[in-house]
C-alpha cells in the first residue's frame, strides 16, 4: 500500500491532463500578442486572424452554435451552462460576471506568457459580442500576472443600415461603444463596409472577405515594424506608443500607382480615409503612424524620394506626432501606404 493510496481511490487510473497551450503564432509580428473573439460577430473576425497564422487565437461564446466552422475546439472557451443569451446584453454581463474565471483560466492554460491582447466583438448582432468590456478586468488581470509589457486593444464593429433597423441591435452597439470609449479601440463600420465592397463581392462573401482584409491589414502593420529599414524604421516601440494611446484608433490603407504624383501626401491620406472601414477621424489625433512599402526603384529616384519626405510631413502636419518607415520590397502593385491615428474622439 502506498501513503497515497488515498488519492487513487477517488477516481480511475487514467491521468487527466491539462489542456495544453496554443501554438506560437505564424506571423512575424514585433509584438508578442494573442486574438480574443467575443461572440458571434467577434468569433468570425477572430476567424480571420486564426486563418492567416495568428494561432494565439481563443473564441469566447455562450452558445456553440455561434462558434464557425473549421474552428478546433482547442481555440473555442464556451460559458458553461449559457446557451446563448437572446441579444439580451445585461444577461450577458451577468453571465460574464459569473464566469470570468472561466475565462481567465482558459488565458492563462492556453495563451502562455504574451503582451497585447486585440479583442474582437460584434455591436450589430448578439448580446454576448456587446458584452465584451464586463470582461476587461478578467483581460488585465491575466496581463497582470504574466507580466505583460503590453495592453488590451479592443476592435468592435457596429451595425450597417440594414442591421440598424432593428432597435435591440442599434441599443446593444450603443452600449458596446460606450463601454469601449474609455479604452483604446478600432471602430469597424459594416456599412462603410458594406459600400465599399457593393458590387465586387457577393453577400455571402461580404463579412468573410472584409474580416480577412482587416486581420490582413493588422498582420502587415505588427510584420512591418518588425523589420528593419535602411531608409526609415518603425519599430515595436513605435507602434506600442501608438496602441498605448486611449480612445479611439483609425486604420487605413491604400495603393498609389503614380509615386510621382507632386500631391503624393494628399492622395495617401485622402484615399486611406476613403477606403478604410473605419468611421472617418474628427479632430487631431495625439500620435500616428504612416507605414510606406516601395520598390527599389522607387526608393532610388530622387523625385519619387523628394514626394515622399513631402508625404510624411504632410501627414505629420496632421497629427501631434506621426511615427513613419519606410520600406523596400519588390513586385509591389503600386506604393503602398497605410495610415493610422490614435487617439481620436
Amino acid at each position: 500500500m502506498s501513503d497515497f493510496d488515498f488519492i487513487e481511490h477517488y477516481g480511475d487510473s487514467e491521468e487527466v491532463k491539462g489542456e495544453e497551450q496554443l501554438d506560437e503564432n505564424e506571423v512575424i509580428s514585433s509584438l508578442s500578442c494573442a486574438v480574443i473573439g467575443i461572440g458571434g460577430g467577434g468569433g468570425k473576425m477572430a476567424k480571420a486572424f486564426l486563418d492567416i497564422g495568428f494561432n494565439k487565437t481563443l473564441l469566447v461564446n455562450t452558445t456553440a452554435k455561434d462558434i464557425p466552422e473549421g474552428v478546433d475546439e482547442k481555440h473555442v472557451v464556451l460559458i458553461p451552462d449559457a446557451d446563448g443569451i437572446g441579444k439580451d446584453v445585461n444577461l450577458g454581463k451577468t453571465i460574464f460576471a459569473d464566469n470570468g474565471a472561466v475565462v481567465e483560466d482558459a488565458l492563462r492554460t492556453k495563451l502562455g506568457n504574451v503582451d497585447w491582447l486585440f479583442v474582437l466583438a460584434g455591436g450589430g448582432g448578439g448580446g454576448t459580442g456587446s458584452a465584451s468590456v464586463s470582461l476587461h478586468g478578467v483581460f488585465e488581470r491575466y496581463l497582470k500576472s504574466v507580466s505583460a509589457g503590453g495592453s488590451i486593444v479592443y476592435v468592435i464593429s457596429q451595425p450597417s443600415a440594414q442591421e440598424a433597423l432593428n432597435s435591440t441591435i442599434n441599443k446593444n452597439a450603443a452600449s458596446l461603444l460606450k463601454d469601449v470609449s474609455k479604452h483604446a479601440h478600432i471602430i469597424l463600420d459594416n456599412e462603410r463596409q458594406v459600400k465599399l465592397l457593393r458590387g465586387k463581392v457577393g453577400m455571402l462573401g461580404m463579412f468573410p472577405f472584409a474580416n480577412t482584409a482587416f486581420a490582413k491589414l493588422m498582420g502587415q502593420v505588427l510584420k512591418l515594424s518588425s523589420e528593419q529599414s535602411s531608409i526609415q524604421s518603425f519599430d515595436s516601440k513605435d507602434l506600442e506608443r501608438c496602441l498605448n494611446t486611449k480612445k479611439r484608433m483609425f486604420i487605413g490603407s491604400t495603393i498609389v500607382t503614380d509615386p510621382k504624383d507632386p500631391n503624393l501626401g494628399a492622395t495617401i491620406f485622402q484615399n486611406c480615409l476613403k477606403r478604410s472601414p473605419c468611421p472617418l477621424p474628427k479632430g487631431k489625433p495625439a500620435t500616428g503612424s504612416m507605414l510606406l512599402v516601395v520598390t527599389e526603384e522607387m526608393a532610388n529616384d530622387p523625385e519619387i524620394s523628394k514626394h515622399l519626405d513631402a508625404a510624411i510631413s504632410y501627414v505629420g502636419g496632421r497629427t501631434d506626432t506621426l511615427f513613419a518607415g519606410v520600406y523596400v520590397k519588390e513586385n509591389l502593385p503600386g506604393l503602398v501606404a497605410i495610415l493610422t491615428m490614435n487617439g481620436l474622439d
